[in-house]
C-alpha cells in the first residue's frame, strides 16, 4: 500500500497519506487548515544517515518526475515477474535503481548480482545479512535544503487516507 507525503505551507507541516493503489494525481486538502491544497513531497525509501557534525537538514537529491516514472514502471512490471524467480526480482530492482537515478549500496549491488547469477537468496542472506543490514540500500547525493536557523516543518504522525 503506497504512502505519499504532502506539505502544507500554511501550517508548515508534513502529512502522510496512504492509498490502496498507486495514485500520482490526487492532491488532498490539509487536514488541519481544511481549505489549503497540499504540495506533494518525494519521500525516501530508507533513512539517510547523517554525520555527527551534520545538522540533520540534508535531503536526498533526485528528479521527482524521474522517480514518478520509475515507480509507474515498477508497478507495471512487478505484476509480470515470477515470485519464485529471484533473478527476475534482482533485475527489476536494478532497473528501478537505474530508472530512478538512485545508486545501490555496494552490499546490495553484490547481493543482487549474485541473485542474477542464480545463487540462492537465502544463502546470500546468510552470508551477507550483517553487511546488508549495516548499509543503506540506496545511496543518493545530498544537499542542504534549509538555511541555518530555518525551522524544520512539523511532522504529523497520523496516517490519512488519500
Amino acid at each position: 500500500m503506497p504512502v505519499y507525503e504532502f506539505y502544507c505551507k500554511k501550517c508548515h507541516t508534513l502529512f502522510n497519506f496512504y492509498s490502496s493503489r498507486i495514485n500520482t494525481e490526487k492532491i488532498p486538502q490539509c487536514p488541519r487548515c481544511k481549505d489549503v491544497k497540499l504540495e506533494r513531497q518525494m519521500s525516501v525509501f530508507s533513512s539517510i544517515s547523517s554525520s555527527d557534525n551534520d545538522d540533520g537538514d540534508n535531503i536526498p537529491v533526485f528528479d521527482e518526475s524521474k522517480m514518478e516514472k520509475a515507480l509507474n514502471m515498477l508497478a507495471g512490471e512487478a505484476d509480470k515477474i515470477n515470485d519464485d524467480d529471484p533473478k527476475q526480482a534482482a533485475m527489476l530492482m536494478k532497473k528501478l535503481s537505474r530508472a530512478s537515478g538512485m545508486k545501490l549500496g555496494s552490499a546490495m549491488e553484490e547481493a543482487l548480482s549474485r541473485m542474477e547469477r542464480g545463487e540462492d537468496p537465502e544463502a546470500i542472506e546468510a552470508e551477507m545479512g550483517g553487511l546488508l543490514e549495516g548499509e543503506e540500500p540506496f545511496l543518493m547525493e545530498e544537499k542542504k535544503k534549509s538555511k541555518k536557523g530555518e525551522k524544520k516543518p512539523e511532522v504529523d504522525e497520523t496516517l490519512y487516507e488519500l
